[in-house]
């Protein structure tokens, strides 16, 4: 049930003016660039953790998995609270526990207290990061809103493409052993500041009423099984001789969970409750085929990076630090193709998608191609030039997709259907990622001994990037049957006037 103005019926919205509007922008973007920075930066510090820390293949996949899996599990659920309570509390609170857990990942005597760390750094993820999408859905409309959206994706494309380069800079500049510790340290100064940012500056935009928070523990528990089931499995997939096949069993209940989730929504909602996730935002043709999309790209994109990374330091030997510069151009050309996508998606809408998806998938083949025709020496060099076409592609995906995704969804759920995409998102990064460094070391194991040490990591770098390279073309045909389907409802809508 929702009120005259579309929010629900135990909170209402206050209207900012421009500045208040924009103040609330920033100190949520601040936020978000934190949150994903952590996704990507601490990958090229895995060898260094490794070397300080000890542990086996599972461990240091827990260290990036016990993240991914937290920030998962908790983005539904405070997207649904963000939108019946105060969205300003819980970005601070989700902010404040994310600094702390930054200090305990720095602080981490062993490996499993860091894999520990991370996972309550990853809650902490959780539930900041639905009451960005939710505070930027809120306050903007029309073309304020995508010229935010722009800016959202530039700053999101800035933070996944520049986390390696800051991870390996950092590892540099602490020493191989202790190097890890600096990539969580960072966190800690700037979290405070942007803490006293949102405390000063951030405004609340929907004040609760006082009624009874609803929040459907049994869908949520359902929920929560039914994606850790699924995440697991794919989570623990390395490619190692080592995985065991058992892991995959866990996909039966995940079906079972599933099912039972939806039947019970569906009954909650026929009495009249308040579900947890609304089945009929699945009914929304935009945000459906947006939210595939955006699940399908990001199982393409963080793979790249990470194989690319991968390559470059174990297969050719480059240092962290040179082997995460690679992706600057990528991240400088991506935020500004988001700026300026953020300007033209009102103009061309998901034809502007089409033509990034394109170009990315022209970069990560041109990237396979690399792998297996350019010398080692010249291979960085020509990565970094055929990743400036995909940055140009990749900000033309992101913030257009994001504001055609939301265009259609009542503002009051925001936060909600912002973090069920977010968790399309991070289910499409494990399984892409899954896929990917199965297929990459896989190919190294099969291959050893059998072929040079560097013709090994060649083929193993094209084959993972092949699994990427389908994620991308995935993501094509569903922004296709997209643009089929707005202009199958323009032609309808013009017809009845």
């Amino acid at each position: 049930m929702t009120t005259a103005d579309g929010s629900p019926p135990h909170t209402r919205t206050i209207t900012l003016d421009h500045g208040g509007r924009w103040r609330a922008f920033w100190a949520s973007l601040s936020v978000a660039a934190l949150t994903i920075l952590d996704i990507s930066k601490v990958n090229v510090g895995l060898a260094s953790i490794e070397q300080a820390l000890g542990g086996g293949s599972t461990e240091l996949q827990l260290v990036v998995s016990g993240y991914i899996l937290a920030f998962g599990l908790t983005l539904v659920p405070f997207g649904r609270i963000g939108d019946q309570r105060s969205r300003r509390t819980l970005m601070i609170a989700g902010l404040i526990g994310f600094t702390i857990a930054s200090a305990l990942c720095a602080l981490a005597p062993n490996i499993w207290m860091l894999v520990i760390a991370r996972f309550l750094q990853g809650v902490a993820a959780g539930v900041q990061m639905p009451q960005v999408m939710g505070t930027i859905q809120q306050v903007f409309t029309g073309r304020e809103r995508a010229t935010a959206f722009g800016l959202f994706g530039a700053i999101i494309g800035l933070s996944t493409a520049f986390g390696p380069t800051i991870g390996g800079l950092l590892i540099a500049i602490g020493g191989p052993t202790d190097g890890w510790r600096w990539i969580f340290w960072m966190n800690v100064p700037l979290g405070i500041v942007v803490i006293a940012i949102l405390a000063k500056t951030l405004p609340e935009v929907r004040r609760p009423s006082g009624e009874k928070l609803s929040l459907d523990p049994i869908g949520l528990t359902l929920f929560g099984i039914t994606v850790l089931t699924l995440m697991v499995p794919f989570l623990f997939t390395t490619g190692s001789p080592d995985d065991s096949p058992l892991r995959w069993w866990l996909l039966v209940p995940c079906v079972l969970f599933a099912a039972a989730f939806l039947g019970w929504e569906r009954r909650y909602a026929r009495r009249g409750g308040s579900p947890l996730v609304p089945l009929g935002l699945f009914r929304v043709t935009s945000w459906r085929n947006g939210t595939i999309l955006q699940s399908l790209y990001f199982a393409a994109m963080p793979s790249i990076f990470l194989l690319t990374a991968l390559y470059l330091q174990t297969g050719l030997g480059v240092a962290a630090v040179y082997a995460g510069m690679v992706t600057i151009g990528f991240a400088l050309l991506s935020a500004l193709s988001s700026w300026l996508s953020g300007k033209l998606v009102q103009r061309f809408g998901r034809a502007l998608v089409i033509f990034g998806l394109v170009l990315v998938l022209a970069a990560t083949i041109g990237l396979v191609a690399i792998a297996h025709l350019a010398s080692d020496e010249a291979t960085p060099w020509l990565m970094a030039a055929i990743l400036l076409v995909g940055g140009i592609g990749g900000g033309c995906v992101i913030s257009p997709n994001q504001t055609l995704t939301l265009a259609e969804i009542p503002p009051a759920e925001g936060g909600l259907a912002g973090s069920v995409g977010q968790l399309g998102q991070r289910i499409g990064n494990a399984i892409g990622a899954a896929i990917a460094l199965s297929l990459f070391y896989s190919t190294i194991f099969r291959e050893e001994g059998s072929e040079t040490h560097s013709v090994a990591y060649h083929d193993a770098y094209g084959n993972g990037l092949l699994s990427a390279a389908l994620f991308v073309a995935a993501a094509l045909v569903v922004a296709f049957i997209d643009l089929g389907a707005r202009r199958r409802s323009e032609r309808s809508g013009a017809g009845e006037a």
